[in-house]
């Protein structure tokens, strides 16, 4: 076995959920290459003094499901799967299927999905209920994606993954303190000029502690306060469909334009599926040093060092502005000068530019300080 194995399973166990003696824990596999991970997740558990469970997805077969399920079969599988969910104290998800298995499915089944399986389930159930922790794991679909044969990408995925989070975390509380007493944002780059406020939302660190990659500190805009246009300028995945160059414009709050080339009707489905989805549920910095470019998987994309993430949807539990959708889409700008550059104010005051932290209290969080 790969040491390295061993090494992230007792990072998953000990840093992410914490895991503790009588506990139990659900290890769900999407996907079987990650076999090895799930077993010694389920050996070291032991030895802690856990209980453990396991499930498996296969996505080939949810994707025959979904495809001739009725309504009510769906609920039964959600139902049994959240009794699951009901019973563990913490969570790890390993995510080495592809999601693109996936596509063809009709969107009124996605969206009926989205509402009786995940929302119940991972939303309502394991977020606010469980320790949990998120994971992708190296495969050849994986590696194809970021562009790399699956040794270099196996050797990058424990690079970010295993990066030195307890040091993150200590730099990351500056910019924390300075974004939770911040009223308003103002955001310009190419294509973009988009103010909001974030006046009495509380900010959070991400450290390792929810997903594998990690490396953010999120806030939330108030509801009714974003005005202006962005322009994204990286690939997104969303239901399976892949979108460019996402244009969205802003008024009290709502995406009342969007567009993304041929894909704007597909894009405008999605933004119609309720009404919070045209509202805004999160703004993040990404700040993992060694992801520097986007490779069409969100969990890797939005950590990108000198990035941030304007998200569609429902909103963070701990960075919450009351905003509820059965969507959550981190769609990434980054904005480092092969990107074309950028620039970000708090309250008029210039604190990031061309992707680089300006200000001496968060220069910590600029790559070379955290690697």
């Amino acid at each position: 076995m790969d040491n390295r194995i061993n090494k992230l399973a007792s990072n998953l166990l000990k840093h992410s959920v914490k895991l503790q003696k009588g506990e139990n824990i659900l290890i769900e596999m999407l996907g079987t290459d990650c076999s090895d991970l799930a077993d010694e997740l389920i050996k070291q558990a032991k030895e802690i003094g856990a209980s453990t469970e396991i499930t498996i997805t296969d996505y080939k077969k949810l994707k025959e499901f979904l495809l001739v399920c009725s309504e009510e079969e769906l609920k039964e599988y959600a139902e049994t799967d959240l009794e699951k969910m009901k019973k563990a104290d913490a969570y790890i998800g390993i995510r080495s299927a592809n999601p693109r298995e996936l596509d063809g499915i009709p969107k009124e089944k996605m969206e009926m999905y989205n509402k009786l399986y995940q929302m119940p389930v991972h939303f309502e159930e394991r977020v606010k209920n469980t320790k949990w922790c998120i994971l992708r794991y190296p495969n050849e679909w994986l590696a194809k994606l970021a562009k790399m044969s699956l040794e270099e990408f196996t050797d990058y995925f424990y690079k970010v993954c295993t990066v030195d989070y307890d040091k993150m975390e200590k730099a990351m509380d500056p910019l924390k303190e300075l974004l939770s007493n911040t009223k308003n944002v103002h955001i310009i780059g190419p294509g973009t000029d988009l103010r909001f406020s974030v006046e009495g939302i509380p900010a959070e660190k991400y450290y390792g502690t929810f997903n594998i990659p990690d490396g953010e500190v999120a806030s939330c805009p108030t509801k009714y306060s974003a005005n202006g246009y962005i322009t994204y300028n990286t690939e997104t995945v969303y239901n399976g469909i892949t979108f460019n160059n996402i244009y969205f414009e802003l008024k009290d709050g709502k995406i009342i334009k969007a567009e993304a080339g041929e894909k704007t009707n597909e894009l405008n489905e999605i933004l119609d599926t309720d009404e919070g989805a045209r509202y805004i549920g999160e703004f993040a910095f990404g700040l993992n040093p060694y992801v520097k470019n986007t490779m069409g998987d969100t969990l890797f994309d939005e950590k990108v060092a000198g990035s941030f993430h304007f998200t569609p949807g429902t909103a963070l539990e701990e960075s919450d502005n009351g905003n509820r959708s059965n969507i959550h889409w981190d769609i990434v700008c980054i904005q480092t000068p092969e990107f074309g550059g950028g620039e970000i104010y708090f309250d008029d005051v210039l604190i990031r530019k061309d992707g680089r932290f300006i200000l001496e209290e968060l220069k910590k969080l600029n790559p070379e300080n955290l690697m």
